[in-house]
């Protein structure tokens, strides 16, 4: 589907000035529940799949043993009626056969990094190329594509699941014995808390992040164009014709990119720019004014008009990619049984930058024995 087939931006949209900032919690504060878990499906090995159910808050949060995949993310709108607000798909084949990284843990590298090699400590490597000339995600067999041990935890007034794994050294061409644990909470406030920390015993590259699909609406209710989006980013890094970055930080003022103040998502992607037709919508990194941070920091707001559903997020990386489901042509049939179209969809990507291994000016993603990578990205649900 080309990007001018995108439906019409909402009516309620040019509404009124929605201030993003604001918002009235949607949740009070309550226990969990004990994680349960149900089998899900079976791989061709003969590798038993689990979906896991959290519920505290107000929110619910399914997740898959395959891939750590979110495949539900449940939150009431300002009417307190709940719905999933994040696009997957029912059943374990699509998800190995079909998905475009629905709700994936990515890694080892989330987003591009260019023809599927990078120089560490004078040594190069070379990672499968599964977009264009290009590596994405963890090459074809990313974290997305591994079965993870889960572990559930309740307390304090949190529930939650603990995934690990160890990736072993030369996995999908990376450097390096990598042990990773990444524990998915529930406050609550009906917070989704992700918390990354890993080790290796040889220097590598790590850049891990969430594919989530949201829809603010409902799964598989139709466009986002209509959803607003306040971004705290002064600056982006423009791609080229394969999404590599150039290397220069531009400013987001007078460009498609500029979301300091909250604007609907369709109006950025019909903006005539260069920019917009290398990616057939959004599809860039955004540098976030706060840069690297120990503690999660305000990076955006996502709000959807019609049901009053807001979305917060906070994190400690540098980057936040943003995708407006560019890609989605109608061939997916998700968990509600419709289609998903371009633009049915956004995805919001904490990270460090795209290519980081092969930019000295970029923030790096480097990883050395001895030390410990740490992450944590924060996603606040509120209505109004």
């Amino acid at each position: 589907m080309t990007r001018t087939s995108r439906r019409t931006v909402l009516a309620a949209t040019a509404a009124a000035g929605l201030a993003v900032a604001a918002g009235a919690p949607a949740h009070a504060a309550a226990g969990g529940r004990t994680p349960s878990k149900e089998l899900f499906g079976t791989l061709a090995d003969g590798t038993k799949v689990y979906r896991w159910t959290l519920a505290n808050g107000g929110t619910r949060l399914k997740v898959l043993s395959y891939g750590g995949i979110v495949q539900s993310l449940e939150t009431p709108d300002r009417h307190g009626r709940t719905a999933n607000v994040s696009l997957g798909f029912g059943g374990l084949p699509d998800y190995v056969a079909k998905s475009p990284y629905f709700g994936g843990l990515i890694g080892r590298y989330g987003n591009r990094i260019a023809e599927g090699r990078f120089t560490l400590d004078g040594v190069t490597h070379r990672l499968p190329v599964n977009d264009g000339p290009n590596s994405l995600h963890g090459g074809d067999r990313g974290f997305d594509k591994r079965v993870w041990d889960i572990e559930p935890f309740t307390g304090r007034g949190e529930v939650g699941l603990a995934l690990t794994r160890t990736s072993p050294d030369g996995e999908a061409g990376y450097p390096g014995a990598l042990a990773v644990r990444v524990v998915y909470t529930l406050t609550a406030r009906g917070e989704w808390r992700i918390d990354y920390t890993a080790t290796t015993d040889r220097a590598t590259v790590l850049n891990l992040t969430s594919h989530t699909y949201f829809n603010l609406a409902g799964e598989g209710s139709g466009s986002v164009d209509g959803h607003l989006l306040e971004l705290a980013a002064s600056r982006y890094t423009p791609v080229g014709a394969t999404l590599i970055p150039t290397g220069e930080l531009a400013k987001v003022a007078r460009t498609p990119f500029d979301f300091r103040r909250a604007r609907a998502i369709g109006e950025a992607v019909r903006t005539p720019h260069e920019q917009i037709g290398h990616g057939q919508g959004v599809d860039h990194n955004f540098v976030l004014d706060k840069g690297i941070t120990s503690r999660p920091e305000y990076a955006l707001t996502v709000a959807d008009p019609g049901s009053g559903r807001v979305m917060k997020m906070y994190t400690t990386e540098p980057g936040m990619q943003v995708y407006t489901g560019n890609f989605l042509d109608g061939t997916l049939t998700g968990t509600s049984g419709r289609v998903y179209r371009q633009g049915d969809a956004f995805c919001l990507e904490s990270q460090h930058f795209p290519d980081s291994p092969n930019q000295p000016s970029f923030p790096s993603t480097v990883l050395r024995p001895g030390d410990t990578y740490r992450s944590t990205t924060v996603h606040a649900f509120s209505s109004r």
